[in-house]
């Protein structure tokens, strides 16, 4: 069952300090009044001391006590500081006002922080969508909302959040591949934003159940486990390459396209089929050829 937080404040302390002294300069003056006739009272000026005198005297003893005991009662608070308090196991309410209180000593007053707090997760090694081996790592900002949830509903929330953090990062890492050339499909090291969104997403639905509020959730550290490294280098460089040889060839068709309608659009040159057809062969081998074209000067004709 999930715990609520409820918010109280707690009594001013400052006030209740000067009324603790008040009734502490009354209680001393009472029992030096009390413990002063008592024994003049045994010592026979006065008779023997009587049963009156000695419940009057218990019973202050007992209010002493007490006053004692609210002295126990004082707590204070600095910015972004909460204490949840509990009164024999139950859970009464939760102050989070900066300052010196007081409340029921009986009452224990565990505090929580509601700060910022950072969380460098240690490397990981998991295996991406593809099944390749990854190191992983990331760094999480988050804090508590809710102290009740916080303190009753989980065990430890620091550790409940660093446990979580690294279940939502290898459910993650599994769920993209490393990288990938493809502009429409998502990849650990080329979305790093839209990776961020969906790890703060999912670690913010696993901590809710705790309180805790998830600030920013990145990846700190990515890279191909050291055993595949070496070969997933080759990879990337021939799967960047040919991803290059895409692009230049589509660049190319584009050129003699443009460069075939501008011919004709403007009529510098009537080319038939078969003039065309060479042009289209000799433009793109020059465009896409990785050396420098050689100049070829042809005197005769294509029929010749």
């Amino acid at each position: 069952m999930e715990t609520g937080e409820i918010k109280r404040s707690g009594f001013n302390g400052w006030a209740m300090l000067l009324i603790l002294i008040l009734v502490g300069a009354g209680l001393g003056y009472v029992g030096y009044d009390s413990i002063h006739d008592t024994v003049v009272a045994s010592r026979g000026h006065a008779g023997a001391p009587t049963v009156g005198n000695i419940v009057y005297i218990v019973v202050w003893g007992l209010v002493t006590v007490g006053w004692s005991v609210l002295w126990f009662g004082f707590f204070t608070l600095q910015p972004n500081m909460a204490a949840v308090l509990i009164l024999f196991g139950k859970y009464t309410g939760t102050v989070q006002t900066p300052g010196f209180h007081w409340a029921n000593p009986l009452l224990i007053a565990k505090k929580v922080s509601l700060r910022a707090h950072n969380l460098a997760g240690e490397t990981l090694k998991v295996n991406d969508s593809r099944g390749n081996p990854i190191d992983i790592s990331l760094v999480v900002v988050w804090k508590v909302v809710d102290t009740a949830k916080a303190v009753f509903d989980v065990e430890e929330y620091d550790d409940y959040v660093r446990v979580q953090s690294e279940a939502a990062l290898r459910h993650l890492a599994m769920a993209y591949p490393y990288d990938t050339f493809e502009g429409d499909t998502l990849s650990l090291r080329g979305s790093v934003d839209e990776i961020s969104n969906a790890l703060q997403k999912e670690l913010q639905e696993r901590a809710a159940r705790a309180g805790v509020l998830i600030d920013e959730a990145r990846i700190s550290h990515l890279a191909y486990a050291p055993e595949i490294a070496g070969a997933m280098l080759q990879r990337q460089q021939a799967e960047a390459i040919v991803a290059a040889r895409v692009r230049i060839v589509e660049g190319a068709v584009s050129m003699v396209e443009m460069a075939l309608e501008k011919l004709e659009e403007h009529k510098t040159v009537q080319l038939d089929e078969e003039r065309k057809a060479a042009m289209v062969s000799n433009l793109p081998v020059v465009l896409c050829g990785r050396g420098e074209a050689q100049p070829v000067v042809n005197t005769g004709t294509l029929y010749t």
